[in-house]
């Protein structure tokens, strides 16, 4: 055979080929946004493998304190958890009756609804009894600290001189702040936003129940409204 023609056979082959080869377009799966997700919370450290406990408030029967008297309120309220200080220079916390003798993460979101920037607001790990834990505060305008709750007297160990200190990175006035508290052996830290904001070391207290707290001061009246509430492992 003429070897133009065996040439010419060939290249068809190749083309016929070619033709027959299907290219297959991979399919798109579509991303789901987090913040489009109810109680969804990026800036969570916690994962669905190390949480201990949570509450999004929406079971008014969860264990929380429900509460209400001349200093203020601590109850479940507009599908969160509510404290609302109406006294000056004067603390309400509530606990969820749990005992956590491991170390652990606390995380919450918490919105100043009303009253003054002099406040201060957060939560509590290592729970003992109404005279002895730790409490995490964020202030609305602007500061932060770790105190210790010692047979009834409060100490701010978090910095030298006994007080809290003004940070950077809180959302001030009526605002919402994600706050996360890590308890962990004897080291004590508090973070805005993923951001550590103060850190403690003391062993006075190695286990206990966790809460949520809010305080006044002088100028009396804060409202604090909590939500998405989680325990997890460090």
């Amino acid at each position: 055979m003429n070897k133009k023609i065996i040439i010419a056979l060939a290249v068809l082959v190749l083309v016929a080929m070619a033709c027959s080869t299907t290219t297959t377009t991979p399919t798109t799966v579509p991303v789901t946004n987090p913040t489009s997700v109810p109680n969804a919370n990026p800036t969570s450290g916690s994962t669905s493998g190390n949480i201990l406990y949570q509450d999004n408030f929406r079971d008014p029967n969860s264990g929380w304190d429900q509460t209400t008297g001349a200093d203020g309120t601590t109850d479940y309220q507009n599908g969160g958890y509510r404290i609302n200080v109406i006294t000056p220079n004067v603390s309400l916390w509530a606990n969820p009756s749990k005992n956590f003798q491991s170390d652990v993460s606390i995380e919450v979101d918490a919105t100043k609804t009303a009253g003054p920037d002099d406040n201060a607001f957060g939560v509590i790990c290592r729970y003992q009894d109404t005279k002895n834990f730790y409490k995490f505060y964020i202030t609305s305008d602007g500061y932060a600290g770790i105190s210790k709750e010692e047979n009834g007297n409060s100490t701010v160990i978090s910095s030298p001189d006994g007080k809290i200190q003004p940070v950077d990175g809180i959302n001030q006035g009526v605002a919402t702040n994600h706050i996360r508290a890590d308890c962990v052996g004897s080291i004590l830290t508090l973070y805005a936003y993923g951001t550590q904001i103060a850190t403690a070391t003391d062993t006075s207290f190695t286990g206990g129940d966790v809460g949520l707290i809010a305080r006044t001061y002088d100028t009396g009246g804060t409202d604090i409204l909590f939500t998405n509430f989680v325990v997890s492992k460090p």
